[in-house]
């Protein structure tokens, strides 16, 4: 998969040290995976969530991080839409992401 916005893991992890290796291992992961639907993501993330609108949800860390996704199977094309702590993303939940 092509990860479009690389920019989001690298800023996160200057915010927040604690992280990055869980935050590197999955995008290791994403970007050397090849998905054609949930099922095949769920193979290799059986914690994601999808959330609508294509939209997933990933838990990282122990279940202390999330990451949203746009993840479009047939372009195998994915947009980090946020990179959070879980508090952070219950305060996100209600809004559009």
């Amino acid at each position: 998969m092509r990860i479009v916005t690389y920019k989001k893991v690298k800023e996160f992890v200057e915010k927040d040290s604690n992280v990055s290796t869980a935050l590197y291992e999955w995008y290791h992961k994403v970007k050397r995976a090849n998905w054609n639907n949930l099922l095949e993501l769920k193979k290799e993330f059986n914690n994601v969530d999808y959330i609508g609108n294509e939209r997933y949800v990933f838990n990282i860390k122990g279940n202390h991080y999330r990451i949203v996704c746009i993840v479009f199977f047939a372009s195998k094309k994915v947009y980090i839409r946020f990179i959070g702590a879980y508090a952070e993303y219950d305060k996100i939940i209600a809004k559009t992401i």
